[in-house]
């Protein structure tokens, strides 16, 4: 966790002040000499539960007297999205918790949690990696926290869409060149070309997103062109 912190857009953040990260050691808040944040399950069963005192007084101790969101990092939870990211971004404080073994004692989720988020329909070790990726999609909304403005606005899955393709120098490499349109300098005939692109991408790589996505009439118009034209080759 430290070393993430030193780097790149979440140093940039913090230093600045935009945001402050603090990770908590669970075992701060147990209740006995060894430290113990898990135990067995009640009825038998594989594996251990991490238990409801620890995290119930790490939780009350970084709410301290103000509001905060807390998030249990869970594969029970709805899925992780831009449109959460962007949810989350308006949120004053979020406290992730980060589950480990089989979970935590379902009193916690009941008493303390707001929202289960998964990441995805896999398994990790702990939640602490799905905590820093949600966490990073998160922060990088943040007014200020990336340089252009627009940026974090004008990217995959931000309408729900794919991104358009995108090129630098040089302008041509091993044989394939740089979409002419790209080189004209006509703003409104780039813009048409990254809309059709980012339509066409999402329509190729990931078409269960169209059924969401924010789209205009213009969109299927343009989607009903580009599939007849699939359909040709």
């Amino acid at each position: 966790m430290e070393p993430h912190l030193a780097t790149g857009m979440w140093q940039k953040a913090i230093r600045e002040g935009r945001v402050e990260v603090r990770a908590v050691d669970l075992r701060a808040f147990a209740l006995d000499r060894h430290a113990t944040t898990d135990d067995y399950p009640f009825g038998g069963g594989p594996g251990m539960i991490m238990k409801p005192e620890p995290l119930g007084r790490a939780v009350a101790a970084l709410k301290g007297d103000g509001p905060a969101k807390v998030l249990l990092m869970s594969p029970k939870g709805r899925p992780f999205h831009q449109a959460m990211a962007r949810r989350l971004a308006k949120e004053e404080h979020l406290i992730f918790l980060c589950g480990r073994y089989e979970g935590v004692d379902e009193r916690v989720r009941e008493a303390l949690v707001d929202e289960e988020i998964s990441l995805g329909d896999f398994i990790l070790t702990g939640g602490e990696l799905a905590a820093l990726a949600m966490a990073d999609a998160i922060i990088r909304l943040i007014p200020g926290v990336l340089g252009a403005p627009e940026g974090p606005w004008d990217e995959s899955f931000s309408r729900g869409l794919l991104e358009a393709p995108q090129y630098t120098r040089p302008r041509e490499w091993e044989g394939r060149a740089v979409p002419e349109v790209l080189l004209s300098g006509d703003h409104g005939a780039i813009a048409r070309w990254r809309k059709e692109m980012s339509l066409l991408e999402t329509m190729r790589r990931r078409p269960d997103l169209l059924a969401k996505a924010d789209l205009v009439e213009e969109d299927y118009k343009v989607l009903a062109k580009l599939r007849l034209e699939e359909e040709r080759r």
